[in-house]
């Protein structure tokens, strides 16, 4: 299987220009430089890589959307990586961001942008150091700032530490956060690529994508299309964690069998009990269940099966595992972090995560999961960004994929609490200790 990203990733001393360079960093580069903008830009597109944060939105269309002429835009990373199951991102930019760098390098050279951000999540703060440090080495190198590579293009790096807002990784979020205001999500249109950060047009893309850039220049945009399959081109870091023997970060090629990474890479469950269900893109995908392991993972088969790649992060559950425990702890997530602005995810993430409740308490009836679905197809479509879909879409197939199972809770529950006011309140407080947030490595 070809490795791009994880190339010896492990090797001592990556993260520093001299190993990097060592290695052939920055190579990519100079050769970026040394063609036009136009042929940089359209070997990217024929590269047919698409955003590898969650959305699966072609970067090379993505740079071509910005407008053209001399006005100030902007290249902003996202590397807010909150997404629960998701840690790819954490792991290139420890072990390799002078890659990081270099891919924003080459992006900002096909955008013709001169001032470029990293906004990276605030809880990844030896990530943040080491990418600090390497920003100072490109930079007196020459890599980074006035006259990239003796090229004559002047292109800044600013790094920005978040806050622990889970919003601002959307990227319109991400952007007032950028601006010193409170991480809220835009109004679209405009589209950030028209008026983004400071008004200005503005590229976003996500860090496993940006690290992407320097093999393809490297490869040239048409051979790394040969990788993966048609509309999924090239290789993907996934994280899998959940109930597997051998959790982690690896690089597949996009269309490999989902059974392959799961069973194959990660081992499977240890304690040997079948997968009961999986989500293939992190927590705010629709769960798939262990029939779905044949499915080829990428991004075109995940949504015919009514699911998503996303970023990449598969959270698997054995046949051990409630599928009420794994509601519970999506909805209070995503209604701790909804920032409130819009009404369907205010009040349809904190009504969900009260509905559930409901089951433990014993206070629900089967009507309470139609309620619940219903309530779910409310929200898709209807707020201001996806943080409502994030919770709606995962919760919302597991009530349609494990009613049987959600009824004999409600009624196990009902039995167990009925008529106890007492021990209502104590179904209360486990389940709100049950609904820790689920795990973010």
């Amino acid at each position: 299987m070809p490795k791009l990203l994880f190339d010896n990733i492990d090797e001592p001393g990556l993260n520093t220009l001299e190993v990097y360079r060592r290695r052939g960093g920055y190579e990519s580069l100079k050769q970026a430089l040394a063609m036009s903008r136009e042929d940089l830009l359209a070997s990217i597109m024929d590269s047919n890589i698409r955003g590898r944060g969650g959305a699966g939105f072609p970067a090379g269309r993505k740079i071509s959307f910005l407008p053209k002429g001399e006005m100030q835009k902007y290249l902003v990373c996202n590397a807010d990586e909150s997404e629960p199951g998701t840690f790819k991102d954490r792991e290139l930019m420890q072990k390799s961001p002078h890659m990081l760098i270099e891919g924003m390098m080459i992006a900002a050279y096909a955008g013709n942008i001169s001032k470029s951000f990293i906004f990276i999540r605030g809880e990844y703060q030896l990530q943040a150091d080491i990418l600090e440090a390497a920003i100072a080495e490109a930079a007196a190198a020459g890599l980074i700032g006035e006259n990239v590579a003796g090229s004559g293009v002047s292109i800044s790096l600013v790094l920005h530490r978040g806050a622990g807002a889970y919003i601002c990784g959307e990227e319109t979020g991400l952007l007032d956060a950028l601006e010193g205001k409170r991480g809220n999500p835009r109004l679209k249109p405009p589209f950030p690529a028209i008026e983004g950060l400071y008004n200005g047009p503005t590229l976003i893309n996500n860090v496993e994508t940006l690290a992407t850039l320097p093999a393809i220049v490297k490869m040239s945009g048409a051979e790394y299309a040969r990788l993966g399959v048609e509309n999924s081109t090239g290789t993907k870091l996934v994280s899998i964690s959940g109930d597997v023997k051998r959790p982690g970060n690896y690089e597949i090629e996009l269309g490999i069998p989902s059974r392959e990474i799961i069973y194959g890479l990660a081992g499977g469950p240890p304690s040997g009990k079948p997968v009961k269900f999986w989500f293939p893109g992190g927590s705010s995908s629709p769960v798939l269940t262990g029939d779905d392991l044949d499915l080829g993972y990428d991004f075109d088969t995940m949504a015919k099966a009514g699911t998503m790649l996303g970023s990449g992060a598969i959270i698997v559950a054995d046949e051990s595992r409630r599928v009420l425990d794994t509601m519970l702890k999506v909805a209070k997530f995503y209604a701790h972090e909804s920032c409130g602005k819009c009404v369907p995810c205010r009040e349809g993430t904190n009504w969900t995560h009260k509905m559930v409740q409901r089951i433990y308490t014993g206070q629900a009836t089967p009507m309470d999961l139609d309620i619940m679905a219903s309530v779910q197809t409310q929200i898709i479509g209807n707020c201001l960004c996806v943080l409502g879909d994030a919770m709606a879409m995962p919760i919302g197939s597991m009530v349609q994929k494990f009613r049987p199972e959600l009824e004999g809770e409600i009624e196990a529950a009902r039995q167990r609490n009925f008529g106890n006011e007492a021990d209502d309140v104590v179904a209360m407080g486990v389940a709100d200790e049950l609904a820790g947030p689920l795990p973010v490595h």
